[in-house]
């Protein structure tokens, strides 16, 4: 509303495309948030698309700019989970832990409270602190029989966490429960637990020859891993040159 009627337009097109293929075509995306930023830099929600994209591409410290520049606009605290995840993304996870720890954590609505607690188990697990990621996910929205949007993911982190420590049975146990929650398949839970009890899946489209190999089950990937960027900019360096508010204090 800030923009004169026909730019607005423009750059509301170009957010409609970051949003309609930020899952199918990140890299697509990011293209078209880089064009709402030349046209509108000085637009919150410009700078936010722009960041979800740039952390759709694995581009860590770009995204952490942009998450910045919008939050120093808003003065809204519903990105620092994500900031957090940025500073995981750049190979330094001990900056994610001192945010779980930070007021603005306080602030953030449930759904970003639990989103703070993945970030901060996945940071324990980048360090090698398996059993401090274990305990870290443990909660009263993990015991809870309630299913919100949230608690598929929330499940399966601490299934795959037990997982990595070597608890098979726990493992195989919240596995089966994060897929009772996932009604829209968010998470590959499923193949996880087929995965465990040895299931292998045969091609029923195929020939009927008694011989046919099995599809083989692959491997699905741990959410929590991570692109180290060499990208080596500093977090100062993150701070955008065309905002002329101060920095957000860490």
């Amino acid at each position: 509303m800030s923009l004169p009627k026909t730019l607005a337009e423009d750059v509301a097109r170009n957010l409609v495309m970051v949003a309609r293929l930020l899952d199918e075509d990140p890299e697509q995306a990011y293209a078209y948030s880089r064009i709402a930023l030349r046209l509108a830099s000085r637009v919150a929600a410009v700078r936010e698309a722009a960041g979800f994209a740039a952390y759709a591409t694995q581009k860590y410290a770009e995204a952490l700019a942009e998450f910045r520049a919008s939050r120093r606009m808003t003065g809204s605290v519903e990105l620092w989970p994500v900031m957090a995840d940025c500073e995981r993304g750049l190979g330094r996870p001990e900056r994610a832990m001192a945010m779980a720890g930070e007021p603005e954590v306080q602030k953030l609505d449930k759904a970003g409270q639990v989103e703070m607690r993945l970030v901060a188990a996945g940071a324990r697990r980048d360090m090698g602190q398996i059993d401090a990621a274990i305990v870290t996910l443990q909660s009263s929205e993990l015991a809870s029989s309630a299913v919100h949007p949230w608690t598929p993911r929330l499940r399966y982190a601490y299934a795959d966490a037990l997982l990595a420590a070597g608890r098979e049975d726990e493992a195989r146990e919240w596995f089966g429960k994060a897929l009772e929650a996932d009604k829209d398949g968010s998470t590959d839970a499923s193949d996880r637990l087929a995965e465990l009890d040895g299931v292998e899946f045969v091609d029923a489209l195929g020939d009927d020859d008694e011989d046919s190999t099995p599809a083989s089950v692959a491997a699905p990937a741990v959410a929590d891993d991570r692109d180290e960027e060499d990208d080596e900019n500093d977090e100062d360096d993150a701070d955008d040159a065309d905002d002329e508010d101060g920095p957000v204090k860490a």
